[in-house]
């Protein structure tokens, strides 16, 4: 007979919030599960199943909120790549963590109504830090994308699949963002043909990503297809459209009646892209800016599009 020394790991219970974006997977019956990486701020969770998104994402606070995310309301116990996991029933066991979702929160929040001629258009099409800056694949994606040809934007987009190192590469990063905008800003500037090359372009990243780029990758492609979005992303389309809330320093410029208030307007729109854009850039080692990217291509493509002026 043989005594395992090594102590039982307790079982940890904690509840979070999902993204809608997985409820169809976290409501669905038991599935086994596979950790795909652990960290220790999150863990990647592929659960074994058709429907996209595929890879869950069970984070704490300290990590990037991805639109696959399930927060924790406490911190996350030490887990393994070799820990069994399963999903389903609002579920999650992973290793020694049991969690239940008790609330929900929206990944693709909408912008509501706007003039595309009031867009910012100074975003930069090769953002520093980009790794697919000058590439051609990217250029052309960005010239179709504005002229409406569906043709050159599809040929351009499935040379970008996957291209790149890491979790998420920069050709799905670029992708993520211009689909990003094409859906929020194409549906609140009313600009039909940017919605339609949004569903033309999901259609075409999503057909074969499992095959095309890795697990994580493409699940962030399946929820950037239908508008969702981390909140740094959403928070720079709010800025592009005049909607982000100003910070409290900002607030105070505001209420100063010395300045003109056009004048004032600009400054404190500029400040507040320019502080999204930022926080933007932070995430990952190249995947802020190549979505900065994916998004100024977006946006230029919404006003043209719309005959933006």
């Amino acid at each position: 007979m043989t005594v395992s020394t090594s102590a039982r790991r307790a079982r940890v219970h904690v509840t979070g919030a999902a993204s809608t974006a997985v409820r169809p997977v976290l409501e669905a019956q038991r599935r086994p599960a596979r950790v795909l990486a652990a960290f220790p701020a999150g863990v990647y969770l592929e659960v074994r199943t058709e429907a996209e998104p595929s890879v869950i994402a069970v984070i704490t606070g300290e990590a990037t909120r991805l639109p696959n995310s399930v927060l924790l309301a406490g911190p996350l116990p030490a887990v393994t790549v070799r820990d069994d996991a399963s999903v389903g029933d609002r579920v999650i066991d992973l290793g020694p963590l049991s969690l239940s979702v008790r609330r929900w929160w929206d990944p693709a929040p909408p912008l509501g109504r706007l003039d595309p001629a009031l867009l910012d258009d100074g975003l930069p099409k090769d953002p520093p830090g980009a790794g697919l800056a000058g590439n051609g694949a990217v250029d052309m994606l960005a010239s179709s994308c504005a002229k409406g040809w569906l043709l050159g934007a599809v040929t351009a987009a499935e040379q970008l699949v996957g291209l790149g190192p890491g979790l998420t590469p920069s050709g799905d990063d670029v992708l993520a963002g211009l689909l990003v905008t094409l859906r929020h800003l194409g549906a609140a500037a009313g600009c039909e043909r940017a919605v339609w090359l949004a569903d033309w372009l999901a259609a075409t990243v999503t057909f074969d990503a499992r095959t095309r780029t890795t697990p994580i990758s493409a699940t962030l492609l399946h929820c950037a297809a239908r508008g969702e979005a981390s909140p740094e992303v959403i928070a720079v389309l709010r800025a592009v459209a005049g909607r982000q809330a100003l910070e409290p320093a900002l607030r105070r410029q505001a209420l100063e009646p010395a300045l003109r208030r056009q004048a004032l307007d600009s400054a404190l729109h500029r400040q507040a892209l320019d502080s999204a854009l930022r926080r933007l850039h932070r995430l990952g080692h190249t995947s802020g800016a190549d979505l900065a990217q994916g998004i100024a291509i977006g946006v230029a493509a919404v006003r043209a599009l719309s005959g933006a002026r």
